[in-house]
């Protein structure tokens, strides 16, 4: 369809766009502060036909949202070799999936905006020092910038044990308040010089 002559790929991400971003505003009005747009199949098309067939109308709907005057994340999933295409959107943070780690992905991206990410969500079944091991690593390599929000790689899979949810976030914020995290030399022009 993405490929056909006539246009119907076109017309269909126009009403897609429409619709979610009436909806997202909606949301926004019922007291959302933040917007994610969740893009599960971006990472099966290449840069090119991002670029052509998906990138015009994705920037047309993080405009739309961003009327509302909330900022929008912009996530894909195996997504590594489109994040400096998919930062073009103008979406105030890029989320970042599992499989690329989490400075390579901000390298990428100019270590310019905020990025989320990017704990490999089936690490929730996972013993406990794995899993704090991981996340470890992951505040590591945001290296205590400005603009990290830690989050899953992906979404919560219906098994996953809540206790380990829990545990993960308070980990998580232990570990963000503890001071242990070292803040490199910040590689971003214009840094705020707060810390995520």
């Amino acid at each position: 369809m993405m490929y056909s002559p006539a246009g119907a790929w076109d017309e269909l991400l126009r009403k897609l766009v429409a619709v979610t971003a009436e909806y997202a505003v909606e949301q926004v009005h019922a007291g959302a502060d933040v917007i994610q747009i969740f893009d599960s199949w971006v990472g099966s098309l290449s840069v090119e036909d991002f670029r052509q067939y998906v990138l015009p109308r994705t920037t047309e709907l993080v405009r739309a949202v961003q009327k509302s005057g909330v900022p929008v994340i912009y996530f894909g999933t195996d997504s590594a070799t489109l994040l400096p295409s998919m930062q073009e959107t103008g979406a105030e943070v890029i989320g970042l999936d599992w499989r690329v780690p989490l400075d390579e992905g901000w390298k990428a991206l100019g270590n310019r905006g905020a990025v989320q990410g990017n704990l490999d969500p089936v690490l929730l079944f996972a013993d406990q020092k794995l899993l704090q091991a991981r996340a470890r690593d992951i505040l590591r390599r945001a290296a205590g910038r400005p603009g990290h929000i830690f989050n899953l790689g992906h979404g919560l899979l219906p098994e996953t044990p809540v206790e380990n949810v829990k545990m993960l976030a308070k980990f998580v914020q232990e570990e963000s308040a503890s001071g242990r995290l070292v803040r490199t030399a910040d590689p971003s022009p214009g840094s705020s010089g707060r810390r995520s």
